[in-house]
């Protein structure tokens, strides 16, 4: 199977500018590609892990990466998809968010010699002239065009900003620059990145009167098409600071039977053929495959070993024992007990297990809260500091497990 079929077949093409032409730069030349990566968080999430799982097909199969990081565009912030405009970084809290970044990249994609760049538009973006960019760049672009598309469109019913509106006039300008510099013919992004790439493509087309290609790839959406990479207590990170590599497991363990096959095709390597046999599973027969599904997203992101610690948790759980080693755990001081003693509703929330006191009041009050597996009913219920020096676990719903000790 080619390489374009297989991202096909892996439910991972989106849309083209030129089908024919991309299918060919895929199959059989060697092309240089990037997509973009703005530095918002210290940390990438659930929501970039098809941009890498891409990248790093597009790699095996002879092609040249650039993973470009948002220095420049990462002070502004891409309008696509939200509703109010982002908050604005620091240089220096950009600069910190790209090394973390890179490290975490550095599992999927190969930055040796001659394999794969790193680049930063601020290299480019930074030092430009305002007064020399709108005669470049400005001058190519149709503000009535560029209101048309979904992006801006859906933002100027709560208010665009002209700070926003230069977005997508930098992206096509890194497509530009990178096509120079390195040769760079191909960009690849999210479907929700479309205008951009279509920007940038033209961009090259009439300053360089080359041809350029773009291509985006699904997003990770549940079967009822809301985002992936959610939870009550925030983003799923890839970093083990935020998300550990057990927390990290059970989400994809628990991920529903209907999205457990398009994760398996649009994440893993796991062969197609492998995957076509799991499809034809339903109810309980599924378990199995959200444990391959969790064991190898988990060995992806952080190694065999976290992935071995964090399934056999997960199994001495599910099984009835308490393997909690393994589990995610948090150690209170005695500063966070008032009268020697912490409400049950304060602990969830200092724990992440809720979001907020009247989160995880819902949770007890409808039964899905227990401690040392005794169903709690009360809101009120609290933990002495002396059940906390002998440790206790927290179950959230059926599968969301936590150690608490003093």
């Amino acid at each position: 199977m080619s390489l374009f079929e297989e991202l096909k077949a892996r439910n991972l093409v989106a849309q083209t500018t030129d089908e024919a032409a991309v299918r060919k730069l895929l199959d059989e030349g060697e092309s240089t590609f990037y997509i973009g990566f703005d530095p918002t968080a210290d940390s990438l999430h659930v929501g970039h892990f098809v941009a890498m799982i891409v990248m790093a097909h597009m790699q095996k199969h002879g092609h040249h990466p650039i993973a470009l990081f948002g220095g420049g565009t990462g002070l502004i912030g891409d309008p696509s998809g939200k509703t109010d405009m982002r908050k604005m970084l620091t240089k220096e809290t950009v600069d910190h968010n790209i090394e973390c970044f890179v490290k975490q990249m550095s599992r999927l994609i190969d930055f040796g010699e001659g394999k794969a760049r790193m680049v930063n538009n601020g290299d480019w973006l930074l030092g430009l002239n305002y007064i020399d960019f709108l005669r470049e760049v400005g001058v190519h672009f149709s503000v009535n065009r560029m209101l048309s598309f979904e992006c801006y469109k859906q933002r100027l019913e709560r208010g665009l900003s002209f700070f926003e509106l230069n977005y997508m006039l930098m992206q096509s300008y890194d497509f530009y620059m990178l096509n120079k510099t390195y040769g760079c013919n191909l960009e690849l992004g999210g479907d929700d990145q479309w205008s951009n790439i279509i920007g940038g493509v033209e961009l090259i087309r009439k300053k360089e009167q080359k041809e350029a290609f773009g291509m985006t790839f699904n997003l990770l959406l549940t079967s009822e098409g809301k985002k992936m990479g959610k939870t009550e207590s925030g983003a799923v990170w890839l970093d083990p600071e935020k998300t550990s590599p057990y927390d990290f497991y059970q989400y994809w363990r628990n991920v529903d039977d209907a999205d457990v096959i398009n994760c398996m095709r649009m994440l893993t390597f796991v062969p197609l053929e492998e995957i076509e046999a799991y499809a034809k599973l339903e109810g309980s027969a599924l378990n199995p495959v959200k444990e391959r599904l969790a064991f190898e997203l988990t060995t992806l992101i952080h190694g065999k070993e976290e992935a071995e610690k964090a399934q056999g948790a997960a199994r001495a759980l599910f099984g009835g024992g308490k393997d909690a080693a393994n589990m995610p755990a948090t150690v209170l001081t005695p500063g966070d007990l008032t009268d020697g003693a912490i409400g049950l509703l304060d602990l969830m929330v200092r724990c992440g297990l809720a979001p907020s006191k009247g989160e995880a009041r819902r949770l007890v009050m409808q039964g899905g809260v227990s401690v040392d597996d005794e169903k709690v009913s009360d809101v009120a219920a609290v933990l002495t500091a002396g059940a906390l020096q002998k440790g206790v676990v927290i179950r959230k719903g059926k599968k969301v497990y936590h150690k608490v000790s003093l």
